[in-house]
């Protein structure tokens, strides 16, 4: 099974009790007051959205109670009327929210979803992974600071959890849905992106059963596997050419066609 690296801060609006505060990212009882621009907003996100600059969250220092509007330093409660800001409040992020069990990894230098004990930091990739990906995972150095292949967008800060492929490289979930709609091959290496087994067995029979023409019959290609690496001299065949080391379907011709011995 593939498992996926979690994403950072809120996914969905939580239901805070007695509170009609917040935006369509968070549920909190206060807005930020920007520091590069002294306006104040719901969130971060809100604010990037209606702003032509972004806004740096480990500087904000100041929030407004949303109930009295008292603007005091930051802080996970106001110091006026008592109302709690955000269930969940960190303090290097500013990050308030209703309770997703949220942890600050501060190797990561964000707040990911938790529960923190389902998740591990990989030192090498540079980011939090479940927990079954422990030992069972194929380590990139900092993989998460390259964008999404697909979208082309962040992955490390990106509300949008990741995807780990076979490979190690990471999708967004929803970018790697979209991408088994158009093919499985990684868009980055062309390794398999799924336990392709079952498939190239079903393409051995076919193969087995659909014989070339004549004149393609004695014609043997070399290929390169993309799942493995290695290379092989097989003979051609329209519906694919298997890697004779792992036997996978996902290759390609590297080189030209040539005449077996015996016809040369």
């Amino acid at each position: 099974a593939m498992a996926t690296a979690e994403g950072s801060e809120g996914r969905e609006p939580g239901s805070e009790e007695g509170s009609e505060q917040g935006c369509e990212h968070y549920r909190r009882g206060c807005r930020l007051r920007a520091p590069c621009c002294g306006k104040l907003y719901p969130c971060r996100l809100c604010h990037d959205g209606a702003e032509e600059h972004q806004l740096d969250r480990f500087r904000v220092s100041e929030v407004q109670c949303s109930r009295c509007r008292l603007l005091q330093k930051a802080q996970q409660r106001c110091e006026g009327c008592g109302n709690l800001f955000g269930e969940y409040y960190c303090d290097i992020c500013h990050l308030f929210d209703c309770d997703k069990k949220q942890y600050h990894c501060q190797e990561c230098g964000i707040c990911r979803i938790g529960p923190k004990e389902d998740f591990f930091h990989c030192s090498k990739c540079n980011l939090c992974l479940s927990l079954s990906l422990q030992g069972k995972h194929k380590c990139i150095e900092n993989v998460s600071r390259q964008d999404c292949p697909i979208c082309l967008e962040d992955i490390h800060t990106s509300r949008v959890g990741a995807h780990v492929l076979p490979c190690g490289h990471l999708l967004h979930r929803t970018c790697y849905d979209e991408m088994l709609k158009e093919g499985y091959r990684c868009p980055l290496c062309m390794h398999s992106a799924l336990d392709m087994t079952r498939y190239w067995r079903q393409l051995d029979n076919e193969v087995a059963q659909t014989p070339m023409p004549t004149e393609y019959q004695n014609m043997m290609v070399e290929i390169l596997c993309n799942d493995c690496n290695a290379r092989s001299t097989v003979q051609f065949h329209l519906l694919g050419m298997k890697c004779q080391s792992c036997e996978s379907y996902n290759t390609a011709q590297d080189g030209r066609c040539r005449l077996s011995l015996e016809e040369q």
